[in-house]
Formats: C-alpha cells, structure tokens, sequence
C-alpha cells in the first residue's frame, strides 16, 4: 500500500541512517544529575544546511565554548569530541532545499558521539513524515518521501532514535513547548507508542485511518488544538510561543519565528535561522550551563557573538 500522499513531484528519499538501530536504546530523558555538560539547542534548520554549519560552528569561535562540531575541508561537520550535549529541537526539513544532507549531519553526529550526547527531537515537520494524511503538505519534502524512507523514519522513531523532550539542567527542551510543567517521560513514551501504533497499522494495512487517531488520541504531543495547529492547547509540536504564560516552567523551544533568540517569563524560542534567511547574519544556537543560558549568534559580518538570554 502507499504511505504517502500522491504527488506528481518525484518523491523524495531518506537518507540511511548511519547508527545501527538494532543496538539502539531510548535515550534518558534526563541529563545525568553528575554532568555539567553545556547543552547546545539549535531548532528549525529546515534544510537550510549552510545556516545550521555556520551556527554549529560559531559555538567554537567564541572566547567561552569549546567546539561542538569540527569542519572538513568541504563543509562537512563531524562531533568534535568535547563535553556538550548538542539537541536537535525540531524541524529538520521542509523549508530549504539540502533536506537530505541536514538529515545526514544529524545522523552523523548521533554516529560519532558518545550515547546521549547527541538528541533528535520531533518537529511538527517531522510530524508530517509520519502522518502525511493529517497534515498534507504534498509539495515538501516531508510530503514527497518515498514509502520506504517513511517506514524507516518510523523505525527510527519506534527505536528512540527520534524523541519529543528532554530535562536539561533548569530548561526543559521541546519543540513547541506547553503551556505548564512537561512530563518528559510520559512524551517520549507517547512517541514510541505511536511509532508501534503506526507501525501495526501499516501491516495490518490501516495506516490511513490510525494516522487520523493519533493526534486525539496522543494529545499532549501530536495536538492540534482542535486542527487549529498552533493554539494554547496545541501540543508539544504545535502551540505558538506567543501562548507561553509568563509563569511557565522554564522551557527552550523553537517552532515560532524570531529574529534574535526570544524570551517570555522563564521560556526562550530559538528558531532564528529560517527568520533571517531574508538578512546576513542572526543564525544561532542556545547554550545552557547549570549557571545560566547564553545565546550564541552570528552578526551580519559574520562574528560570533556570545550574549545571555
């Protein structure tokens, strides 16, 4: 049966994911209460390949940060080996046009990096690989996949590869964030029950009809408000940041865009790359240590710069 909605586009195909699955093992959905590890956020790539080197990269040239990642002579980024833990926050694909090599790069560096050192979390773009029915979207290229490159993307997700959340040292990560405290755990259960959900559906040749149940029946992650999509009551793929109450536990998100990393009450919205695709310069990422949350952005003559948020 196909998986996919039909498209006279030629399809799009996931590239192989370099980690072996079957040694694969959920990640914690915690950072060790020992580790002093800085987190690197960086959401909403988008394919925009060249924005998420350039503010990969911007972390090593700064006066504070070691390296997160290290640079070939072509461009290509490899784990640099030093003590981070570096979050993938959503939205890999869609907007840009090097889908596939954003999707290797984190496929890479999950390969190269110690376990848990390295986290994939669910966009709402990511959503629509595995539900191309709910959200059709056929003319990106999360709605172009073939039906073999989604079935594998699903596995990623049944093997944990793939998560929602993750509890950093003061900020719980995201994409969209919620409105009040975030179970992490129970999230990233949800996800892998729908990924077996799924899964079941496509032997059983149901895929269809289960892809319409899963937003109302894993609300807190795959909500739509209703099919609004990006309402207060949307869930951890959808809400908008404008619906995050001042008093919110404090969150890292992305999702909604900004031009520079934004702050409302005790949570902050990293998605800039995508914003400032129209200007030189604005793509960064966000740093938490135990002591506090930097940002680390390029300016529009192209320097790292190191500010808190």
């Amino acid at each position: 049966m196909r998986l996919r909605s039909s498209n006279d586009d030629p399809p799009a195909t996931l590239p192989h994911a370099a980690v072996e699955l079957d040694r694969w093992n959920p990640l914690d959905d915690a950072i060790p209460d020992h580790w002093r590890t800085p987190i690197v956020s960086i959401s909403d790539i988008h394919g925009y390949l060249d924005d998420a080197r350039s503010a990969l990269t911007a972390v090593g040239e700064t006066d504070r940060f070691d390296p997160v990642v290290t640079q070939d002579e072509d461009g290509t980024l490899h784990w640099a080996g030093n003590d981070y833990v570096l979050v993938f926050n959503g939205d890999m694909v869609d907007r840009g046009d090097r889908n596939d090599e954003t999707l290797a790069l984190v496929q890479r560096l999950l390969d190269e990096a110690p376990r848990g050192r390295v986290r994939f979390h669910l966009g709402n773009h990511e959503m629509a690989i595995l539900l191309p029915e709910v959200l059709y979207w056929p003319e990106t290229y999360s709605g172009r996949l073939d039906d073999e490159s989604r079935e594998r993307f699903l596995e990623w997700v049944d093997a944990g590869l793939v998560s929602a959340a993750f509890e950093g040292h003061e900020y719980t990560y995201s994409h969209a964030g919620s409105p009040g405290a975030i179970d992490v755990s129970a999230a990233n259960e949800a996800v892998q029950a729908a990924a077996r959900d799924l899964g079941a559906a496509i032997d059983a040749g149901e895929y269809i009809e289960v892809q319409e149940e899963i937003p109302e029946q894993y609300p807190t992650v795959f909500g739509l408000d209703g099919g609004s999509g990006r309402g207060p009551d949307a869930g951890l793929l959808w809400m908008d940041f404008k619906h995050m109450p001042t008093d919110t536990p404090a969150q890292v998100v992305g999702h909604t865009k900004h031009r520079a990393p934004t702050r409302r009450g005790h949570a902050v919205c990293g998605n800039v790359i995508r914003q400032n695709q129209k200007t030189t310069g604005g793509e960064g990422v966000l740093v938490e240590a135990p002591e506090a949350l930097w940002a680390v952005t390029r300016d529009s003559g192209g320097q790292a710069l190191v500010h808190t948020v």
